[in-house]
């Protein structure tokens, strides 16, 4: 195959009418070239940009800036949610990719392509729209407002789960998404629709724990006439989602008698509504979601077991926030952003106090809370510039408090020797395995001071396993992290 030759063709050209924006620095971070798609998107002049650090045409540091960070590490940073503002004071709302520049294997450069949020969305939703007139509104026009480019941070763990979930897409294999309330279980589920090729179809979510039990079956599978006093011939949601996706969050919240009829469907690929003798074939994805992990939930009879191994066939795991602080620092950018153009503020972050806070904070929320905790802070600033603990919102601290409590309890009850009941007498086998377990894991992560990926090391055992034994036991690694650092520093809490 003969080789391309770039030496003839006119990049320049082909860069500067693309509908990307289109930004090449040189390894100083000095803007060589910035096309008019970015101009437009920043509402700057191409030559005022052109010789300009990055961190000087735009209020981004070496940390903020995706094109700084992808020219300190040499790697590329690919489909990234950012909002900034020019030092013109211009916002922008741009999901970003980009490359590192070689040159006979030296870095010289990066080239940073941006779509324009805002009006990819609205060109996806003109377009569904055609597509669906009449439909629910929704960015899609599907029933969805989420892809996997809205989901911030490039935490390990989630862009293994990213990967997992666009595997498995477009497989006729059920999903189900574990992670606790808060860390994003439907924004993933309608990701993995938009990411499929039912995306043009319906994605229908039901809510298992907030519909009343005795109408559950009946939504779900739909009804004939004469099924009951006063039933109509209706459809239910699966045959509504029908070519789409159906998603059962909390599905453990659904009826073990229930979960019966569920599992035949799943495995017939048939539905039958109530009072009637006719079968639907049906040709749908079907996801799920629980918030603990399954096979608690099916020891305590709320799942049977073999609806999860049907349902679980592709399980994805969604870490809590506290797992995750490279992410945590980012979100707390983007909320910033965010909630700065809602309620037109100018806040440039938060105070380093409150940094201590949400590092040590265990966010039993996680994503969701901490939204709700920016946003709260947010009406509170006076238009000041930065969040101080005097602007959080007061339940932070007392749920604080009393997880603290709860922790130093837990390692105060587990680490005495021998462990015994009240009445005196030693505790059964199993019982005392735990209490060994709580103490080694405390004195493994002590030692790490709270990197628990280091400690799962130490002890011997996966990652994975050592953050269900955390949970399990309600053992927050960020405070022995928090610990050490209050140790090196000789500072006080961050309260």
């Amino acid at each position: 195959m003969a080789k391309l030759n770039l030496n003839n063709m006119d990049i320049d050209r082909i860069l500067a009418d693309m509908h990307e924006g289109v930004v090449i620095s040189d390894k100083n971070g000095k803007v060589r070239f910035f096309n008019r798609t970015q101009a437009r998107i920043d509402d700057i002049d191409p030559d005022d940009a052109v010789g300009k650090k990055i961190t000087d045409i735009y209020q981004l540091d070496d940390a903020s800036s995706s094109t700084m960070r992808c020219l300190a590490t040499g790697k590329p940073i690919l489909k990234e949610a950012l909002v900034y503002r020019t030092r013109l004071g211009k916002v922008a709302n741009v999901i970003n990719n980009v490359y590192p520049i070689f040159r006979d294997g030296k870095l010289v450069g990066a080239i940073n392509f941006s779509q324009d949020f805002h009006l990819l969305s609205q060109t996806m939703f003109r377009e569904q729209e055609r597509q669906h007139k009449g439909g629910r509104q929704s960015r899609s026009g599907n029933g969805t407002r989420f892809v996997f480019e809205d989901i911030i941070g490039d935490d390990p763990a989630v862009s293994q789960a990213i990967q997992t979930a666009q595997l498995s897409s477009d497989s006729p294999s059920p999903i189900m998404i574990c992670g606790e309330t808060g860390t994003g279980k439907e924004m993933f589920a309608q990701s993995i629709h938009n990411y499929s090729m039912r995306r043009k179809k319906w994605f229908i979510p039901v809510n298992c724990a907030a519909i009343p039990e005795n109408l559950l079956e009946g939504i779900l599978f739909g009804t004939s006439k004469g099924a009951f006093t006063g039933a109509v011939e209706k459809s239910g949601l699966f045959e509504q989602a029908n070519g789409g996706t159906i998603f059962l969050d909390e599905l453990d919240s659904m009826p073990i008698m229930l979960q019966a009829k569920l599992l035949r469907v799943i495995q017939e690929r048939k539905v039958r509504r109530l009072g009637s003798l006719n079968e639907i074939d049906l040709d749908l994805k079907i996801i799920s979601s629980v918030s603990r992990p399954p096979l608690d939930i099916v020891r305590e009879n709320l799942l049977r077991m073999d609806l999860f191994y049907r349902m679980g066939v592709v399980f994805i795991m969604l870490p809590p926030l506290t797992d995750r602080q490279d992410t945590l620092k980012q979100l707390i950018r983007y909320f910033i952003d965010r909630y700065n153009l809602a309620l037109k503020l100018k806040v440039q972050g938060i105070s380093r106090r409150v940094e201590q806070l949400f590092l040590s904070y265990h966010w039993p929320g996680n994503v969701r809370e901490l939204k709700h905790v920016i946003e709260a802070a947010m009406n509170m600033v006076a238009g000041q510039e930065t969040i101080r603990s005097t602007h959080l919102p007061p339940h932070i601290f007392s749920s604080m408090e009393r997880h603290t409590a709860s922790v130093r309890s837990t390692i105060t009850d587990y680490s005495k020797e021998p462990p015994v009941t009240p009445g005196g007498t030693h505790l059964k086998l199993s019982e005392h395995r735990e209490a060994s377990e709580v103490q080694m894991i405390c004195s493994a992560l002590e030692k790490t001071g709270g990197n628990a990926a280091k400690a799962s090391g130490l002890l011997g055992v996966s990652p994975q396993a050592l953050h269900y034994k955390l949970k399990k036991y309600r053992i927050n690694a960020r405070q022995f992290k928090f610990k050490a650092r209050q140790i090196r520093a000789g500072s006080p809490g961050p309260v």
